[in-house]
């Protein structure tokens, strides 16, 4: 790799992919251009000398602009660069992300019932209340004393959570909403929605909103409350039982790509992230969505720093309003505990090279690959346009990646520089930033996007990849048994 790297054609700056000392001379387009201060990896150099006032371009677009003026060679931080965002002025982008040229390709997926692809045929224990969480455990080990490979179920996932109770209005109804949402996966072979009987969440509401949302299959869905029977364990063992008999008879069929649903995220980046696995994950996105197939970006006040562009990118007056409405609903919100939404990077996000709002949220956004903003979604909302997709939802990795789950994304994809290991309750595609990462958390990570940038077959390998989870390759959290689901929560507790 070149030490230094132009993201795109029509970028004044480079990023250092090494750190680079001063006084190094590094050769870029066929410039020779010296090093006048010492670069970290993956910050800012000036292509050329530049004057005060003038725009700093990275991934093709305005990310603020220098209150002094540099030469070729300087570093651009915070200490010189500063925010457009009280320019009312909207900048038309110039987006551009290598496309990769691999034939198109299908994967084998579950045709549901209701028409939808699941890329897993997975159990799922839903509760509707927190205090009962315990008794799942205790049902999952009688299944598996008689299961021990899970049955006809690829997982088996229980959806722990702490609420259901004590909960009012608008909080109560999208905790309901939520839980139903991760029922009418199309993930899931079989389900059983699990009440306690005096909670807030009563079993009849369960009921009511997964019918209103898309009716009850009661051959893949059954439903127990535990204060309504003898014996809440034997009853269980019957109904899963029942659902296993059923998921049997499951077969994976051959699925084109535009029925896959993948949620992107970046989560804890470092300086390479944006020249590895965030390039790498950009161009799988860009392939995925030219088969027509869908992405979806969350972190709406992370994303609030490109407010405009995403706007000047939906593909129609509609998904316009659609942006405009999730970005607002977050102002609203915001505003509601008088907290500032658009916050200027952390010293810590400036020396990995994050130096304004804008180049933090287009980083973020770039993840998504070239082409239009089709969609944006309410938090808790269905997936209905290809493409790409924006979820109202929190800049929280736990509540993001769940938000993507319950917007029917049959897998999650995160870039990350220093590692997590939380997982939402889909197939989760770590991608490192770093080797080093990659060998050290190797039963977190499973990609390595540094190698991967270096490789000429590095796209296909990860497109690939990600054809292969979606056919049944298991991810690392699958096959470690780490499976989360994070609600967010909006409203206070009696």
């Amino acid at each position: 790799m070149e030490k230094l790297l132009i993201l795109n054609p029509n970028d004044n700056v480079a990023v250092a992919t090494v750190d680079l000392p001063a006084q190094t001379a590094v050769e870029v387009n066929g410039k020779k251009i010296v090093i006048s201060d010492n670069i970290p990896v993956g910050n800012k150099i000036a292509l050329t000398d530049l004057n005060s006032g003038t725009d700093i371009i990275k991934f093709g677009q305005p990310i603020g602009h220098l209150t002094s003026s540099v030469t070729a060679g300087a570093m651009i931080s915070k200490q010189n660069l500063v925010t457009n965002q009280n320019n009312n002025e909207i900048k038309i982008p110039n987006i551009k992300v290598d496309f990769p040229d691999i034939d198109q390709k299908t994967f084998m997926g579950y045709r549901r019932q209701n028409g939808k692809v699941g890329i897993r045929n997975d159990l799922y224990i839903v509760p509707t209340v927190g205090c009962i969480t315990p008794l799942m455990d205790v049902m999952v080990q009688q299944f598996k004393a008689k299961h021990p490979d899970n049955g006809a179920f690829d997982n088996i996932i229980l959806l722990k959570h702490p609420y259901g109770c004590s909960q009012l209005g608008d909080d109560f109804e999208q905790t309901r909403h939520i839980l139903c949402d991760a029922a009418l996966h199309p993930n899931v072979g079989g389900v059983l929605v699990f009440g306690l009987g005096c909670e807030n969440n009563q079993m009849d509401g369960m009921k009511a909103e997964i019918e209103k949302m898309a009716g009850i299959d009661s051959q893949r869905m059954k439903f127990l409350v535990a204060q309504e029977v003898k014996d809440e364990f034997a009853n269980a063992q019957q109904l899963l039982e029942e659902l296993n008999t059923v998921a049997a008879n499951d077969k994976r069929t051959p699925v084109p790509l535009s029925e896959l649903k993948v949620g992107l995220q970046n989560v804890r980046p470092d300086g390479l992230s944006a020249i590895t696995a965030d390039r790498l994950i950009a161009d799988a996105a860009s392939y995925i969505t030219a088969n027509d197939g869908t992405v979806a970006l969350t972190g709406i006040p992370l994303l609030s720093g490109a407010e405009q562009e995403i706007i000047v990118r939906a593909s129609d007056g509609e998904a316009a309003e659609h942006v405009t409405k999730v970005f607002d609903n977050f102002k609203h919100y915001y505003a509601h505990f008088d907290a500032q939404m658009n916050k200027v990077p952390s010293d810590a996000e400036d020396k990995i090279g994050i130096s304004t709002a804008e180049e933090r949220a287009l980083m973020t956004l770039r993840l998504a690959g070239n082409g239009e903003v089709n969609d944006a979604l309410p938090y808790g909302h269905k997936l209905t346009r290809n493409g790409i997709n924006l979820i109202e939802s929190p800049d929280n990795d736990l509540i993001d990646s769940s938000a993507e789950a319950s917007a029917d994304c049959q897998m999650v994809i995160v870039s990350t520089g220093k590692g997590t290991p939380y997982s939402t309750y889909v197939p989760t595609i770590k991608v490192s930033s770093n080797s080093a990462l990659a060998e050290k958390k190797n039963r977190w990570i499973d990609f390595d996007g540094e190698k991967a940038v270096n490789d000429p077959t590095g796209i296909e390998r990860f497109i690939n990849y990600i054809i292969d989870v979606a056919n049944g390759t298991r991810t690392s959290n699958e096959k470690a048994g780490l499976h989360g689901l994070a609600i967010f929560k909006i409203g206070v507790t009696e």
